[in-house]
């Protein structure tokens, strides 16, 4: 019987130990470095967030370990100066790091860690070409104007030196694929567009780059692999497709967030950061009519509980503002307002008869109103004929004697209406919290402009109508 509790006792005692061995662990020692914190930070997106903190230890070292592996990516030591130097973590998690300041990145030595010292040998190999391209790129702005014949050879350095660097990338990821960096490199890499074919009359089709460009953008990226997360290059990827590939139409956007997103989903990290990143950018988007992005995101994959992450209270918060902006998008028929006039005639918003009808909230006690209706009423009297406007001004102050007295003073010679009393809840249906707030509808009452600036008018109503036209 004692024996047996013995060899009980042991097994307890080998699993413990084995239990509390770290997964993670990298020991740093920093030269000439003074403070007693460094920080473990990971790139995550466009952003860099700090996850650990190591403090000196008497052997003048600075551990970081955790009983669990980190996911793979690229990682930053930061001293408390905001100097940082990145480092890989991927297979090998257990590795020591050495580095005097200030050259961190020219000082680095790796022990346990092959993975870092090749990723060093690029990093100084492409440190070294840079400062060399700027160098020469210095002397070149210096004799661009004067010196052509020069200023064409450093050209060529410069472009030189720019191949360097992609056969050694190449080179590279023949020689390691494995290696977490020929996955960055592969991900970054772009488009080769092929030459244009011909078309039946023998002539080069002017858009095949274009469209072969797009439709092969995202092609050296593996979705199945989320380390690319914890790099920058996903986030830059993402953001220079839809802003500078993708043609800057709602319609447009929507197709190519469905494409993208659906690739996405051979990773639920992956999944879940890019349907995060293209609802955060649309819905914050200053570009007018870029809503209707965000309102097709909810619908499409918050609304049927495709973004399994969100909570019942966030869910509900983002449903509810995207069906608020839903009746307020470009191209709907904007929702009907009946409000009494000085006379306390109710007038409708769609009995209006013009071409164009500016919706106007404002509100006479509101310094940024002082400021931006006097620009819309001069542009009102100026082109009222030219493009046949009526404006449907709305005060949303419940003074009605000021109102009276400020179209009075004013010379408010459009259609003025008091929202003390209205048909709808106009600040909830017309999404109003703060004015003046202008909105354009066309002679079907259909919205072709929402929160347009005064400043805005005159170039807005000229392309409009002319295309209209």
């Amino acid at each position: 019987m004692k024996r047996l509790i013995s060899a009980f006792v042991m097994m307890v005692m080998i699993t413990s130990a084995f239990s509390q061995k770290n997964a993670f662990e990298i020991k740093v020692k920093l030269n000439n470095y003074k403070d007693s914190v460094v920080y473990l930070g990971n790139y995550y997106g466009s952003g860099q967030y700090i996850e650990d903190t190591a403090f000196r230890s008497k052997g003048n070292e600075f551990v970081f370990k955790d009983k669990e592996v980190k996911p793979g990516g690229i990682y930053l030591i930061i001293t408390q100066e905001k100097q940082y130097f990145e480092i890989l973590l991927d297979k090998e998690q257990q590795f020591s790091i050495e580095a005097t300041a200030p050259d961190f990145v020219g000082s680095a030595k790796f022990k346990n860690s092959k993975d870092n010292e090749l990723f060093y040998e690029f990093t100084r190999y492409n440190r070294d070409k840079y400062m060399q391209s700027e160098t020469l790129g210095k002397r070149y702005n210096e004799i661009k104007d004067t010196n052509k014949d020069s200023a064409s050879i450093l050209q060529k350095q410069i472009a030189a030196l720019g191949s360097d660097i992609g056969d050694y990338k190449i080179k590279f990821m023949k020689d390691h694929p494995n290696h977490l960096m020929s996955y960055v490199f592969k991900a970054s890499k772009d488009v080769d567009v092929p030459e244009a074919p011909l078309n039946s009359k023998g002539v080069k089709d002017s858009l095949f780059p274009y469209f072969y460009y797009k439709a092969h953008y995202f092609d050296n990226m593996n979705f199945a692999d989320d380390r690319i997360l914890r790099t920058p290059v996903y986030h830059g990827r993402l953001e220079n497709f839809f802003e500078k590939v993708v043609v800057q139409h709602p319609d447009s956007i929507n197709i190519e967030c469905d494409k993208v997103i659906e690739k996405s989903k051979a990773s639920k990290e992956l999944f879940k950061f890019t349907l995060w990143f293209l609802t955060n950018k649309y819905e914050k988007s200053q570009i007018m009519g870029f809503d209707a992005v965000f309102v097709h995101l909810v619908e499409k994959y918050y609304m049927t509980n495709e973004a399994y992450w969100v909570t019942p209270t966030v869910l509900e918060s983002i449903s509810k503002r995207a069906m608020q902006l839903k009746p307020l998008l470009i191209g709907k028929v904007a929702p009907e307002l009946i409000l009494p006039d000085t006379a306390g005639r109710y007038i409708s918003s769609h009995n209006v008869k013009a071409k164009y009808t500016f919706i106007l909230f404002w509100d006479t006690d509101c310094g940024h109103c002082k400021v931006e209706v006097p620009k819309i009423k001069k542009f009102y009297d100026e082109n009222k004929k030219k493009y046949g406007i009526e404006v449907y001004s709305i005060d949303t102050d419940a003074d009605l004697d000021r109102w009276k007295n400020y179209i009075r003073e004013n010379n408010h010679d459009w259609i003025n209406l008091t929202g003390t009393k209205a048909n709808i809840d106009y600040h909830l249906v017309y999404d109003i919290y703060s004015t003046p707030v202008l909105f354009i509808l066309d002679k079907d009452k259909k919205i072709i402009a929402r929160r347009i600036a005064a400043e805005q008018l005159e170039d807005f109503m000229r392309r409009y109508d002319t295309n209209n036209k």
